[in-house]
């Protein structure tokens, strides 16, 4: 156990350094924790060898997991269903051009520019259509953006972009079998269940220090996990869908949300976000740069001849579709999930399979700081009662009065 002791305190030590580079960079966390994960693996991999950081080690690969897991299941969470009824229209045609423009405009780069094979080209344009909802939800979070309208119509549009390619992924690759049906009646039969159970079991049994909340949501996001996981589906749809269907139960009940996000964001998704950074294989991207830049040009290009328009004709301002656009230009969760299943079915190689992963987490870092450095709209964003500079301490608490 000294061993897993001692990985844990780097891994928490890489976390709080990351942490203190966002808030003297004034970037989101979570991007904060994947260039740490790549600088971290390069620095280790040189003096240690590449197996000291442990990236692959079991019980990181679990907390990383169930770290994009409870992540998704926060961001389904927090899609207000008023305001999903209210902009559906808009949410839907940003998802679906964010993910047909990509699919097809990367696949072409693979196949024409790059000359990869008519499946692995496939491939490339299912991993590359996506967007984060992980770094999207990060950074709404960060910033505040997620309280306001314009933030949960990105969310919503992100869902639709992720949808659509979970769904191709399956239709073009994954055999539909026995399992998959199966998982599709159990979605079907859990999902009506747990909207009605819910309320119900909280109001009888919640509020209680034994955090019965938690435990009742880490089961069903588990379980339904272990059951996508069997269809040779993925974890995160089901948990996607599950903060959905609870979005008006659980999204409503801020103290529950802000104990979720304080186990998640503590301790799970700097697993999730630093093993991310660290799967990069530099070496790869040095041997063939110029594949690297051609994959993430035509992703960041292809969202933006898809989406931008698109922001506009809904009313969008400049600066607002230009935001919306960067964000949905972002992937990480996805986008390497899908890399892997090409991966592990031998659908493409070890080096396009590292130039993707490269790609998609270039695609979490790059379009975010250009999002926020150029297009915030700094004007939707909630006045904060804690606007501190870094390293200015924290205000005095309000004195308060106690009853004699």
């Amino acid at each position: 156990m000294t061993h897993v002791w001692a990985q844990a305190s780097l891994w928490l030590g890489l976390a709080l350094v990351a942490t203190l580079l966002s808030i003297w960079l004034r970037i989101a966390t979570a991007l904060s924790e994947i260039v740490v994960g790549i600088v971290a693996q390069l620095v280790l991999g040189a003096v240690a060898g590449t197996m000291a950081l442990g990236a692959d080690e079991s019980w990181i690969k679990f907390l990383a997991g169930t770290g994009a897991i409870v992540l998704t299941f926060l961001a389904g969470a927090e899609l207000d269903p008023k305001v999903f009824r209210a902009k559906w229209k808009e949410a839907t045609a940003v998802g679906l051009i964010a993910f047909f423009a990509p699919f097809f405009g990367c696949a072409a780069v693979a196949r024409y520019a790059l000359h990869w094979s008519s499946q692995s080209s496939w491939l490339c344009g299912i991993a590359l259509s996506t967007t984060s909802v992980a770094v999207v939800y990060a950074v709404m979070l960060e910033l505040g953006l997620n309280k306001t309208d314009f933030g949960k119509a990105i969310l919503a549009a992100c869902f639709i972009n992720d949808l659509g390619t979970v769904i191709f992924l399956g239709l073009i690759f994954a055999p539909f079998t026995v399992r998959t049906l199966s998982f599709v009646v159990g979605c079907l039969v859990v999902f009506p269940l747990i909207f009605w159970l819910t309320p119900r079991f909280f109001r009888w049994y919640g509020n209680r220090p034994s955090e019965l909340e938690a435990k009742y949501l880490l089961l069903l996001l588990f379980g339904m996990g272990a059951l996508a996981a069997w269809a040779d589906s993925e974890a995160v749809l089901p948990a996607y869908l599950i903060g959905m269907v609870l979005a008006g139960i659980v999204g409503k009940d801020h103290v529950l949300v802000r104990r979720l996000r304080t186990l998640t964001f503590g301790l799970l998704t700097p697993f999730y976000f630093i093993r991310a950074g660290a799967l990069v294989s530099v070496p790869a991207l040095m041997a063939a740069p110029l594949v690297f830049i051609a994959l993430l040009a035509g992703k960041m290009g292809s969202k933006y001849v898809g989406v931008y328009p698109i922001t506009r004709i809904f009313g969008y301002v400049k600066q607002e579709g230009l935001y919306t656009t960067m964000l949905m230009s972002t992937g990480l969760t996805f986008g390497t999930i899908s890399a892997l299943f090409g991966l592990n079915h031998k659908l493409i190689t070890q080096a396009q399979y590292s130039h993707l992963v490269a790609t998609v987490i270039a695609s979490a870092v790059i379009p975010t700081i250009i999002a926020n450095a150029f297009f915030l709209p700094r004007y939707l964003l909630p006045r904060r009662t804690d606007d501190r500079t870094p390293g200015e301490a924290a205000p005095a608490p309000e004195p308060v009065a106690v009853a004699k």
